[in-house]
């Protein structure tokens, strides 16, 4: 996390917020808005914009993803660690997340949108997607109430380790 500009900081936050992945809820008008197909969901097309999205993204404390973060996760991108889930409509980004994945855990950075629902459809996309390829964890760091709704929950970091180290024993891949 970039404190100040030059100035990049790792946070491990006790306790860690995770979504469960057995247990993600999904509410039912994110469901149907999902089942209506307003948004195409896409997956590493375009990483760039999503996270100089996110780095705009301005919040009450400003966003954290500064130009050096932003560099740092390009190059994670190339080498295949980081990626990004998209949602479009008409052609036009419309919302999306990133984050990186290692092994069976995929630890989600930041998420953003320009249309009502975009971003949940993303992270809607992207359970589906750790879901099917053998996934073990999927960390959000702090559990906000936009990820409440979800089911994200907040865990001790003893029993993250514990979830992490399981899901450092699952090969699994993203694309």
């Amino acid at each position: 996390m970039a404190v100040e500009p030059g100035d990049i900081q790792w946070f491990s936050p006790d306790p860690r917020g995770i979504i469960p992945l057995d247990s993600f809820h999904l509410p039912s008008r994110l469901a149907r808005v999902i089942r209506q197909g307003r948004f195409e969901v896409t997956v590493d097309r375009d990483f760039d914009a999503v996270i100089r999205a996110c780095g705009s993204r301005q919040d009450a404390d400003g966003s954290w993803i500064d130009a050096e973060i932003i560099d740092s996760y390009r190059v994670l991108h190339r080498r295949g660690f980081a990626h990004s889930v998209e949602a479009w409509r008409d052609g036009s980004l419309a919302g999306g997340l990133y984050g990186v994945a290692l092994r069976g855990a995929f630890f989600g950075e930041s998420m953003f949108h320009r249309e009502t629902d975009a971003s949940k459809v993303a992270l809607a996309a992207l359970v589906e997607r750790v879901r099917a390829r053998g996934y073990r964890l999927l960390d959000v760091q702090w559990v906000t109430p936009h990820l409440e709704q979800f089911g994200a929950r907040e865990i001790p970091r003893r029993r993250y380790l514990r979830l992490l180290d399981a899901a450092m024993q699952v090969e699994a891949t993203f694309v």
